[in-house]
């Protein structure tokens, strides 16, 4: 880990005005902020671990736990709510074995996520799976598209 955080430490002067692509670079690499990595930078460039988990909380774009290689988010928005967002969202826990409190599959094949909108109103309820929009989503036929994944995996 040490050998390819010195390569993105060696793109960045030691003020926090790069912090925010410093985490990007990051979470490139590695698909999530880890926390060593943080404590690394943080010795490093000394800068306050706060000022790296203050910026990554911050912003909705970081995550500080591993994911999943497919990214399934579900929109929790008004219109979705009311066309039924919530059984998705069960479905797909009850489908993945998910624990309680956990978002991301042991084998980290799959993620879910909750989003307050997608704006796409109009057909819902939403799905994002792993960046293409599905509307007027089904418990079906959201599991249809998660057997897919899995059968092409």
């Amino acid at each position: 880990m040490e050998n390819i955080l010195e390569k993105i430490r060696t793109d960045y002067e030691r003020h926090e005005g790069n912090i925010i692509s410093l985490l990007q670079d990051i979470q490139n690499e590695f698909g999530y902020i880890p926390e060593d990595a943080v404590n690394w930078f943080s010795r490093q460039l000394d800068i306050p671990t706060s000022r790296f988990f203050g910026i990554a909380t911050f912003y909705s774009q970081f995550h500080l736990a591993p994911r999943g290689k497919n990214i399934i988010t579900t929109c929790c928005g008004t219109a979705c709510h009311v066309k039924g967002s919530e059984r998705l969202i069960t479905g797909l826990i009850k489908e993945l074995d998910l624990p309680d409190g956990e978002n991301t599959t042991a084998d980290r094949r799959f993620t879910i996520e909750k989003v307050n909108c997608v704006g796409a109103c109009s057909i819902a309820p939403v799905a994002v799976i792993n960046k293409k929009v599905y509307g007027k989503m089904t418990t079906d036929s959201l599991l249809k598209e998660v057997k897919k994944i899995r059968d092409n995996t």
